[in-house]
């Protein structure tokens, strides 16, 4: 598991190897005149769903984690951030359209009470999954209802001030395998199984009985700060993980 110490500020000419996953932190939380900044790089499809956020925290939050989003893309494509065009999946999973010069570039985003993480790779799908551990949270109706009843039994071997914590590092995981592979609600939650085994990684153990498919992907958990859970899941072996701090 990635220590929180070891969120590093990159330089400014970076480069994305096709063998590296590069994971960024963020927190939304900025002056107006940032927020403003960073609202001027959206365009006008993403201004408008702002607009429909009932709360102003969470029209904040949207718009601090698109706007640095476009920035960090546009520091791998040497683009201007706010001319970068977006296309979406079946299910809304997004990508670089090609006039954007994507070149292979995949990314993904989540973002929970004020932090982001931004996932990003070349020629590899990638999905990652942040979220606060909440601990009045009724995880174990949850586990019941989504987890293989293996994962159910694990999380309820573990003593309770453990077990609030292993969920969300459970559900992070699968997660992000389900926003990797772009399936949406289509996926069934309870079609794998992911390590629950406290500092081992969550490798998938199955995915529908599909052994093909458990060699497919990686799954990494992560660290993000006190309080959360995150994950990313990513295609393919043999890659080298990079932690970056935005600023």
């Amino acid at each position: 598991m990635k220590s929180v110490s070891s969120w590093c500020v990159p330089s400014l000419r970076l480069t994305m190897p096709v063998n590296e996953v590069h994971v960024w932190r963020a927190v939304l939380d900025m002056s107006l005149a940032e927020l403003e900044r960073l609202a001027r790089l959206l365009s006008p499809d993403e201004q408008a769903r702002a607009r429909r956020f009932r709360f102003r925290k969470d029209l904040e939050h949207f718009i601090a984690a698109r706007g640095i989003q476009r920035e960090i893309l546009s520091r791998y494509l040497d683009r201007d951030a706010a001319q970068l065009l977006f296309s979406y999946g079946p299910f809304g999973k997004p990508g670089l359209a090609p006039s954007s010069g994507a070149d292979g570039l995949c990314f993904n985003l989540s973002h929970s009470h004020g932090l982001a993480l931004f996932a990003i790779t070349r020629d590899r799908e990638i999905g990652v999954d942040l979220e606060q551990i909440q601990t009045d949270f009724a995880w174990e109706l949850v586990a019941g209802q989504f987890f293989s009843a293996r994962e159910v039994a694990a999380l309820r071997s573990l003593p309770a001030a453990m077990g609030c914590k292993a969920f969300f590092d459970c559900w992070t995981c699968r997660e992000a395998y389900v926003k990797a592979k772009g399936d949406g609600l289509g996926h069934p939650l309870d079609d794998f199984e992911s390590s629950l085994i406290r500092g081992k990684p969550a490798n998938l153990k199955c995915a529908g009985g599909r052994r093909q498919e458990t060699c497919r992907w990686s799954i990494e958990k992560l660290s993000p700060g006190t309080g959360y859970a995150a994950a990313f899941a990513v295609r393919g072996q043999g890659w080298r993980l990079r932690c970056w701090r935005w600023q």
